[in-house]
């Protein structure tokens, strides 16, 4: 990222311009996917978990999926073709999609202006109406269309990847049982 990550002022104004709708519900900071599901019970859509990972090879990627997905990184790494995946140090976090823990969203690729990130979506999730996540800081979430969400993606240049992720959480559940 050669700039300064934008704000939620930013984010919002750019969906704006780009004349997509959403709703925005303020609430305390979040930090995981429990305390997450103790707030936006009532909130329809699909709610987003994300994973900012790095490849041996220095390979940058965002993962966002269903919040309830239970996978192996392993798994992941067989289906997307990339090796020994680890979860990101903040620093880079920050770097590159400007946020910090517990604040990572599909929205902070609007921070990626180097496209140097690569886009993981769960398909099954993309087949909601509705996605809620955060605004580029945990204090909120944000509900969006999965299209608009697309159009975010289209707009910063990024192409993200769908990925079947029932076929993960079957490969998980299966080696779980074995």
């Amino acid at each position: 990222m050669t700039n300064s990550p934008r704000t939620e002022a930013d984010l919002l104004a750019l969906l704006d311009a780009l004349t997509i709708p959403y709703t925005l519900h303020r609430h305390a900071p979040l930090f995981t996917v429990q305390e997450s599901q103790a707030v936006s019970r009532d909130m329809p859509g699909a709610h987003c978990k994300n994973m900012f990972l790095k490849s041996k090879a220095g390979e940058l990627v965002l993962v966002t999926c269903e919040e309830n997905r239970k996978i192996r990184i392993r798994d992941l790494e067989r289906a997307i073709g990339a090796k020994k995946l680890s979860f990101a140090k903040p620093d880079l976090l920050l770097a590159h999609l400007g946020v910090t823990p517990g604040a990572v969203t599909p929205l902070s690729i609007v921070n990626d202006t180097d496209r140097r990130v690569r886009v993981i979506l769960d398909d099954q999730m993309m087949g909601a109406d509705l996605l809620n996540c955060h605004p580029l800081h945990n204090e909120a979430t944000i509900a969006i269309s999965t299209p608009d969400l697309m159009r975010v993606f289209a707009h910063t240049g990024h192409q993200p990847e769908r990925i079947d992720f029932d076929a993960l959480e079957q490969a998980a559940l299966t080696a779980q049982a074995g």
